[in-house]
């Protein structure tokens, strides 16, 4: 048997098992892996910030980045196994969370010998492809953050009692400038990085930019608020990023139905013209 034969019927098998039957074995030990690196990092931050400040900024987004995707891909893998419990009786338009991972045959090509029993009960298989993107986004993005931070207690100091007012300042320019410069980076680096061109990224950026940018701009000023007002320097990135778990998921989520969405146009596309004479 050849390793890459065996090495995709460890994670197939791995990806039968489930937790209290409904979470999958594969993405909870991922997501153990990641938490425990991210306790040693919160255990030794201080002393690694001082030593090198933007690496450890650096690693630290990356293990949050993949913390977050592996979250997403999870409810996404709970979701789709309950629809096809179901039989598709739940409808996934009107589910946000049930994503339909498309191409799922293309990626796995097994034959019905090579198939566990029940195989189409099963879950999307953990996306390891889309875990690296996200902690490599969350890596290379860290020294710009980092820098924009700086920047912003460069231009207002809180020094003395009250503090409310520069903090205010810091949140308005973080939110009307670094927020969609941060989202254009985002969706842009993400459709590079699957493959896409200039074509998918105007699509995304079309469909995608601005309803995203409403959602950041429900949650990020009253974080941003504490951030700046209560957190030192070397603690507003990483309180940013734990507090971005959840927000990375959800642009992960986002990114995800997006593609599908894409998918969906481009097969439509096909189907028209092979039927056109």
């Amino acid at each position: 048997m050849s390793w890459e034969l065996y090495r995709r019927q460890l994670l197939r098998t791995l990806n039968s098992r489930f937790i209290y039957g409904r979470i999958p074995l594969l993405h909870a030990i991922i997501l153990l892996i990641e938490m425990a690196l991210f306790a040693r990092l919160t255990s030794r931050f201080n002393a690694f910030y001082e030593q090198r400040p933007i690496l450890t900024m650096m690693v630290s987004n990356a293990v949050l980045g993949g913390i977050a995707d592996t979250v997403a891909q999870t409810i996404t893998a709970v979701r789709e196994r309950a629809l096809r419990k179901s039989n598709g009786r739940l409808d996934p338009r009107e589910d946000a969370l049930a994503i339909e991972i498309h191409e799922l045959d293309r990626k796995n090509p097994f034959t019905d010998r090579e198939l566990i029993p029940e195989s189409k009960l099963l879950p999307p298989p953990f996306d390891f492809e889309r875990l690296t993107r996200f902690m490599a986004y969350g890596f290379f993005m860290a020294p710009v953050q980092f820098r924009w931070f700086k920047f912003l207690e460069r231009c207002f100091p809180l020094g003395k009692p009250p503090r409310f007012l520069p903090a205010l300042k810091r949140v308005a320019f973080d939110q009307l400038i670094f927020a969609p410069f941060g989202l254009g980076c985002f969706f842009t680096a993400m459709t590079l990085a699957e493959g896409g061109g200039k074509t998918e990224v105007v699509n995304k950026m079309r469909d995608m930019y601005v309803p995203t940018l409403k959602a950041n701009y429900v949650l990020w000023p009253a974080v941003q608020v504490i951030n700046f007002r209560l957190m030192p320097v070397q603690f507003q990135l990483p309180f940013v990023s734990t507090v971005g778990i959840a927000w990375t998921a959800f642009l992960s989520l986002t990114n995800a139905s997006e593609n599908v969405h894409e998918a969906r146009r481009v097969a439509h596309h096909r189907r028209q013209e092979i039927r056109l004479p």
